[in-house]
């Protein structure tokens, strides 16, 4: 008996709960479908499509160069393979877009009508969403109680699961990988090879680098940018090179810091729960009465905080970082979002759609979830009215100016007291460090003093 597995969001072998059952039911022939999306503006960014090529070349190597590659309507393409393979089964591993969820269960209906055994699992969450929900009946809007009495009370993650022993066979028809044609921005591609180890074998080699070096100090290491404090396992955990099972039972008792630790993968779980329960999430204000915001239209200032040219070295440096390696640090992510939305009262969607294009780890769930939280208008989000101020988040988490000196070489030479706003140094401080502002580094496209008050005038109109 032949069965198709069909791998997505899930290209590991190691815990992978749809490839164990198709394992144990038969002789299996591994693909990989490119699927379309309703809307281009939700097909994978430029960077996320250079770590896929990357990652898939990783797991065909792991399947003995069994995986073969097809793009288009996952239905006929099933259908197609069914017929030619003679295969009796299809599984795979669920996803959790309303139109991934939508579509799933069509192909799921029109196979069986077929005669085809079809089954779908859970690899990519610790708990379903579905399976979580306040006493009344309704989905949790809050973190702490989705987190704390939600799931931990609902139950504890399995175990992860042993990689199966496969018997595995090669489909006749498809293409390889490079008929996949990912790789169209050579640009990311020398960065993400130069920065990244990708694949299942690099994610575990990652979680173990974390374990040995940054878990200790993650509390409050974390919140350092120049630090190697944080896990950097997002892009691992969402192409399912490796899953939030095996991550949470690989931290389990490993000191002070893994309750915080697990409760970041509690905000992985929350942002899915909340697409999955509100699926125009990544389109519409969680908060309505944020519909009324006069956001603002500034085609210049975006460039400017895309290409990190504002003017601001804090904000600078994390999108400089963004665009040489297709990350961001956390604390990084929260300055540049309120930056973008409070500073320069530009909408949520405008940053949603360049991190999209750029992240390695672009994730429909946590980017609209992240998004929404920082500008205010997303469930338990932070309020409008907290605004960062870039300057102090330099000085208090960038104390030695390590961050902002790697990612603006431009600045090196600047003094610690001036390097987090170089618009106050006198003139004989900026000529002694080689820098004339408007030309080797640029003046403040905004007044940071100004633009907040601007920010919590604007907030007096949904208020």
């Amino acid at each position: 008996m032949k069965s198709i597995f069909w791998f997505r969001q899930d290209l590991r072998l190691k815990d992978n709960p749809g490839l164990v059952a198709a394992s144990k039911a038969s002789v299996v022939i591994p693909i990989y479908i490119l699927e379309n999306t309703p809307s281009d503006r939700y097909a994978m960014g430029e960077a996320s499509l250079c770590w896929l090529h990357h990652s898939l070349k990783s797991l065909n190597e792991s399947l003995g160069g069994k995986l073969i590659f097809f793009s288009g309507d996952p239905l006929k393409i099933l259908q197609g393979l069914i017929k030619s393979e003679k295969a009796e089964g299809v599984y795979w591993n669920r996803c959790y877009e309303s139109w991934r969820i939508k579509r799933d269960k069509a192909i799921k209906a029109a196979l069986k009508k077929e005669g085809v055994t079809v089954n779908s699992e859970n690899s990519a969450l610790l708990w379903e969403p579905w399976e979580i929900h306040k006493k009344d009946g309704t989905p949790y809007k809050v973190f702490t109680p989705f987190y704390r009495k939600g799931c931990l009370e609902f139950d504890l993650p399995r175990e992860p699961l042993r990689a199966p022993t496969l018997h595995l066979s090669k489909a006749k028809k498809g293409g390889s990988l490079e008929s996949l044609k990912l790789l169209s921005k050579m640009e990311w591609e020398k960065k993400i090879v130069k920065y990244w180890n990708v694949g299942e074998k690099g994610a575990h080699q990652q979680l173990k680098k974390f374990l040995g070096h940054g878990l200790e100090y993650y509390k409050e290491g974390r919140n350092f940018p120049a630090r190697s404090h944080i896990s950097r396992l997002s892009p691992h955990l969402h192409f399912g090179e490796i899953s939030p099972h095996t991550v949470w039972h690989s931290i389990k008792g490993k000191g002070p810091n893994e309750d915080c630790f697990k409760s970041e993968l509690g905000w992985r779980e929350f942002s899915y729960y909340l697409l999955y329960h509100f699926p125009k999430l990544p389109e519409k204000n969680f908060q309505e009465k944020f519909d009324a915001f006069p956001w603002k239209k500034r085609p210049k200032h975006l460039k400017a905080w895309q290409k990190g040219n504002t003017g601001i070295p804090m904000v600078d440096a994390a999108m400089r970082e963004l665009w040489e390696t297709g990350y961001m640090h956390n604390r990084s992510r929260m300055i540049v979002g309120s930056f973008l939305v409070k500073n320069l009262l530009m909408h949520w969607k405008e940053g949603e759609a360049w991190f999209w294009d750029c992240l390695v780890d672009a994730d429909l769930a946590s980017n609209s979830a992240s998004w929404q939280w920082v500008a205010g208008s997303g469930a338990d989000a932070a309020p409008y009215f907290r605004i960062f101020n870039p300057v102090t988040q330099g000085e208090k988490f960038d104390p030695d100016g390590d961050y902002i000196r790697k990612f603006i070489p431009e600045l090196k030479k600047l003094p610690i007291p001036y390097l987090y706003a170089p618009w106050t140094a006198p003139d004989e401080v900026l000529e002694k460090a080689g820098i004339e502002l408007g030309a080797d580094y640029p003046e403040p496209i905004v007044d940071l003093k100004e633009s907040r008050e601007e920010a919590l005038t604007a907030l007096k109109q949904v208020s």
